[in-house]
């Protein structure tokens, strides 16, 4: 999407009662199917107003009797203005502007749409995509995206950890309809608490981001769109159960209130409580859990007027146990008698949108964001205790408008952001209360010119004032330039910096027998200085036309520079010491990725990467650890054909995943028993999903995750001795529990 705050807030001005023009732009084809095309410019000729098509195609445009022409273009095809006497729907195809006849037929909307005209690399998933695999949660949602690699982060709590462009998710802005989300407290399991079905879409950005969401992004951005109540089905019921003993239960209540109000219960619960030990170390393969999840959202139209509203209420708790087989909470929590864990976890969550679109002047319009939440968590892992309550508001008010015309729009606003953080440790070497707040003011500006042809760029600056960081400027800058057809060849540069919580952001440490130690002490936060960052990066898109059906290529590279960063270093296998960055730190990723529409109704999708991250240890210039240099991946999806006049059709979908070689952190000090090798094996995963539609209210879904039953066969060092100085649940490189199977059923009531 090209500006989805920008979309959200002309949703009133679109869905007014006023005179308007709606339809559908779609890629022309020999049968004239609806296939839209996502990211068409539409508007009036000689105005400044006009529209973007959404991912479907669709599209609406307010109409006046002045108004006659409608200027419909997208790059790659051939520009058509269309005669208007009267509001009316338009069905429009358009053509391609080469010579090949043969074009793309599919029966089915992208699930993962890439504009071609976006300065940003940003590509929009699509609830779709999500619905390929058993999409429980947000941190599952990625299993059929190349650009995000998705890995447990230790043995136990079955946490898994995202990464993009060779880096973690606490160098990742990710947000919640563009409120950041997931930070602080919630960094490690904070992916866990967004269910899937929930998410109406998922925008991710390569790189440095846009400076309107704030100045932490390093990597890029992921944000998540929720299903509105006015559009979401009436009723909707998600049931999911797999061979490992989890049961899932998602359940959508919307309700429309009045003319102008709608309201949504959204409720997600899900529970575990096999005990499986595969491996036969004693421990638990993943850990026992209960989690009820619940959202009241109200969505507020006043289409006259110009406003939109949303408000969301949410509360959450999570509660799991894992380690020993025979560990048992009632008599063995903090104790010798068996190494156990628990973290429980209760949040809960208050925000609000509001946007204005002026009818007058549709160009010019408002918004206005603010959420609190309060964060808790309790745990401990064997004889160390980790507690935190993160208390954080955060608000921001952004103005949208237009410099002459419609080529050169501009954003501004300031935003407000206040974490109060209290954490309590107890470790054998380091037992502490750990309480800080944190403040942070800020103002930013951004430009975009946008010539609807050849070029569109983005330059943004921001200024902020931290009460421990201090006062600094972000600049960030887009650019898209279109040499020729169905093409875009992009380049970015950005400055992050971020605030390292180290035991929120790493409580896997928790879950070994090293001692945790803090080198620097002259930090304004736990003794360190603030992480700072520059991300360069460069992108090509090429769709084309092969054997006469549609693919794409893309091909990119991106660059990370620290020039500080948080260290948090593993070399040492009977200690994890955190110090500041003397010295270089990077991380260089290369993909190049192809997709495929092989013959009708029939994608396929292909991905390779290369990472090159590295970071200066105290030991020396080393690779970061559990981190592939060679990845490769592969997607294909099929949908049968549905007969004229009948409902129903069969989807296939399969992913594969090959990763090279990891470097382990170093063992050498360990007795022999308990030393790993210097490198992990080569790894394959195939995952598989087969659904059956059966009418647009009822589907069943049957599918297997690790369908090759590759396992890691000792994840866990020393786990006969989980007391002794040389345990530790961190080096996992691949699945532990082995083959997965689920089944599950959706239905829905529009």
């Amino acid at each position: 999407m090209k500006n989805i705050i920008y979309i959200v807030f002309m949703l009133p001005f679109f869905m007014s009662s006023q005179e308007k023009i709606s339809g559908m732009i779609m890629e022309a084809n020999d049968k004239n199917e609806h296939i839209g095309l996502a990211g068409a410019n539409v508007y009036w000729l000689h105005t400044t107003i006009g529209t973007v098509t959404d991912i479907d195609g669709k599209f609406s445009i307010p109409y006046s009797k002045e108004n006659s022409k409608l200027v419909i273009s997208y790059v790659g095809f051939k520009t058509d203005t269309l005669t208007i006497a009267k509001p009316r729907m338009v069905h429009h195809w358009l053509q391609p502007t080469d010579n090949l006849n043969a074009v793309t037929v599919t029966s089915r909307k992208q699930a993962t749409a890439k504009s071609y005209l976006q300065a940003a690399n940003t590509f929009t998933v699509s609830s779709d995509e999500l619905l390929k695999a058993a999409c429980c949660n947000l941190s599952e949602s990625f299993e059929t995206n190349p650009s995000i690699d998705v890995n447990f982060a230790d043995a136990v709590t079955g946490t898994r950890q995202i990464k993009m462009l060779g880096l973690t998710s606490p160098y990742i802005l990710i947000a919640t309809e563009n409120i950041p989300t997931v930070r602080g407290a919630s960094q490690a399991f904070g992916l866990s608490f967004i269910p899937g079905t929930w998410v109406e879409s998922i925008q991710i950005t390569k790189g440095a981001g846009s400076v309107v969401n704030g100045y932490e992004s390093i990597a890029g951005q992921i944000n998540a769109e929720l299903v509105k109540p006015s559009t979401d089905d009436r009723l909707f019921v998600n049931l999911y159960g797999a061979s490992s003993e989890r049961m899932e239960l998602n359940t959508h209540i919307n309700t429309k209130v009045s003319d102008k109000w709608d309201t949504g219960l959204y409720i997600h619960g899900n529970t575990h409580h096999g005990e499986h030990d595969v491996n036969n170390d004693g421990f638990l393969d993943m850990p026992q859990y209960d989690q009820i999840n619940i959202m009241n959202r109200w969505q507020y139209t006043n289409a006259e007027k110009g406003f939109i509203s949303f408000i969301n209420l949410k509360f959450l708790n999570d509660e799991k146990q894992t380690g020993e087989l025979d560990f048992d909470p009632k008599t063995d929590k903090l104790t010798t008698n068996a190494w156990g864990s628990e973290i429980d976890t209760r949040r809960y969550e208050v925000s609000a949108k509001l946007g204005y679109v002026n009818p007058e002047i549709p160009w010019q319009s408002v918004g206005v964001q603010t959420a609190f939440s309060s964060h808790k968590q309790d745990s401990y892992f064997g004889l160390k205790q980790y507690d935190i309550l993160h208390n954080s508001l955060y608000t921001n008010v952004i103005y949208n408008t237009i410099i002459s015309d419609s080529r050169h729009k501009i954003k501004t606003g300031i935003d407000y952001t206040y974490d109060h953080y209290d954490e309590f440790l107890d470790t054998p070497n380091l037992a502490s209360d750990y309480e800080r707040t944190e403040r942070s003011v800020g103002a930013f500006f951004e430009y975009n010119y946008d010539n609807l042809d050849k070029l569109n760029l983005t330059a943004g600056i921001r200024i902020d004032s931290h009460n421990l960081l201090g006062t600094f400027v972000t600049p960030r800058i887009h650019a898209r330039y279109t040499p020729w057809a169905k093409s875009a060849l992009r380049a970015s540069f950005g400055r992050g910096k971020r605030s390292a919580n180290i035991f929120a952001e790493n409580q896997s440490m928790f879950s070994t027998s090293r001692a945790i130690n803090i080198l620097d002490t002259t930090g304004k936060i736990y003794g360190l200085d603030p992480e700072i960052a520059w991300n360069y990066g460069v992108s090509y898109l090429q769709g084309f036309n092969l054997f006469g059906r549609k693919a794409d290529i893309t091909v990119d590279f991106y660059k990370t520079d620290f020039t500080n960063q948080v260290v948090v270093d593993y070399e040492n296998p009977q200690e994890v010491n955190f110090y500041n960055l003397d010295g270089k730190s990077f991380a260089n990723s290369f993909q190049t990725e192809v997709n495929y529409n092989a013959f009708e109704h029939f994608d396929l999708r292909l991905a390779y990467k290369f990472y090159e991250v590295k970071t200066q240890y105290n030991s020396g210039e080393l690779e970061k650890p559990l981190t592939p240099k060679h990845r490769f991946f592969a997607n294909a999806s099929y949908e049968t054909h549905q007969p004229e006049g009948k409902t129903g059709n069969w989807k296939f979908d399969t992913t594969f995943n090959w990763l090279g070689e990891q470097r382990f952190s170093s063992t050498t000090t360990n007795p022999v028993q308990y030393q790993v090798a210097a490198n992990t094996p080569k790894l394959a995963t195939l995952n598989a999903q087969v659904t059956k539609v059966f009418s647009p209210k009822f589907e069943l879904y049957l599918g297997g995750e690790n369908i090759t039953n590759v396992r890691q066969s000792n994840p866990i060092i020393a786990a006969d001795d989980p007391f002794g100085s040389n345990f530790d649940t961190t080096f996992v490189y691949g699945p532990i529990f082995g083959s997965m199977y689920y089944a599950g059923l959706r239905y829905k009531i529009k």
